[in-house]
């Protein structure tokens, strides 16, 4: 056998770290990620030339299950000390928003919980007793304060595959957990804070798709104020939903379907004594999602601002840019989820 001293980092993961994983119950096909880039590199532009920085790979990310990560790990050969990875692996997981971190040599592990569960907040750990998934779950629990059944049922729920194999950036990851969990705590009015292109549809999509699979939310209309916007949702991110989903034309309410794509000027002004919304009860949607919404729902004196007053009881989700002026009508107990910019 050879000195472990004479191991390349990649050794000691595939030696070591691995199997002390698999012994303390990781599945490997389904909790576990090896050498994730989950970054592309920043982009510096000097003149007319652009360039990518560096980019950023975790050596293990720790899941529940595909896209609910815990736990991120960062290994250093043997030739390092235990810990010498641990203020690389704490920068990921803030990242990442993760609530625990760890290094390791090959020896054993340096764990550091961020999320206040552990009364030691940093700690060695033998090879032989790294945390289970478990453990790691109750660290995060704690972390984004999820204290009931029901919320960790929100909170853990699927999310849509199609075995296409796309999986949502690192960034639309956060986005769609953190709203999940704020709506599971029973916050009902989120702004989720995006720049332009990185995805909020399908961000929203994803969303939709884990409240409304589980039965949270049976009841979904997606508002936007541009054609473009509806019939692009509808033909790509939203077409999983199928049967189950129509695209509110004026004069023509049907409330058979479940998911619903509206225009707000198709909904009001249905005619000179009623608008098309109020054919809906009040009560009718459990989730009203708001794209665009810095443009034509921010003023309180807005036609399409009565949708929302109309439907009031719902959930309630805007998705924004960054730096814009007007903002979407919320209370002071709603969650602003801004989404740094990858």
């Amino acid at each position: 056998m050879s000195n472990k001293k004479d191991l390349s980092e990649r050794d000691i993961c595939t030696q070591f770290i691995l199997p002390a994983l698999v012994k303390s119950g990781w599945d490997v096909a389904k909790q576990i990620r090896e050498e994730v880039f989950f970054t592309d590199g920043r982009i510096f532009v000097k003149g007319n030339k652009t360039t990518r920085g560096k980019r950023k790979r975790a050596d293990f990310i720790l899941y529940l299950k595909p896209n609910i990560p815990i736990a991120v790990i960062e290994a250093k050969d043997n030739n390092h000390s235990v810990g010498a990875g641990l203020q690389q692996a704490l920068s990921y997981a803030e990242i990442l928003d993760l609530p625990v971190a760890f290094s390791s040599n090959g020896d054993g592990f340096v764990q550091h919980d961020r999320s206040g569960f552990s009364v030691q907040i940093e700690k060695e750990l033998s090879l032989g007793t790294f945390p289970s998934s478990a453990e790691l779950w109750k660290m995060y629990k704690k972390y984004k304060k999820i204290e009931t059944p029901d919320q960790e049922e929100i909170a853990s729920f699927d999310y849509f595959f199609d075995g296409s194999g796309r999986a949502p950036r690192y960034y639309q990851q956060i986005a769609i957990n953190r709203t999940v969990e704020a709506i599971a705590r029973g916050e009902n009015r989120v702004l989720l804070v995006m720049a332009t292109g990185t995805g909020k549809t399908y961000t929203a999509f994803q969303i939709i798709y884990r409240l409304w699979k589980n039965g949270r939310k049976k009841r979904i209309l997606f508002l936007a104020d541009r054609n473009v916007l509806i019939d692009q949702t509808k033909r790509n991110d939203f077409k999983h939903f199928k049967d189950r989903m129509t695209v509110i034309k004026k004069k023509k309410i049907d409330k058979a379907f479940e998911i619903y794509l509206a225009l707000y000027q198709g909904l009001t002004n249905y005619n000179e004594d009623k608008d098309a919304y109020k054919e809906f009860s009040r009560d009718f949607f459990d989730l009203v999602v708001v794209d665009e919404c810095h443009r034509g729902s921010a003023a309180a004196d807005s036609a399409w601002r009565a949708i929302l007053d109309y439907f009031s009881s719902a959930t309630h989700i805007g998705l924004q840019h960054p730096g814009k002026q007007k903002k979407f009508p919320i209370s002071h107990t709603s969650v602003n989820l801004f989404i740094p910019t990858p």
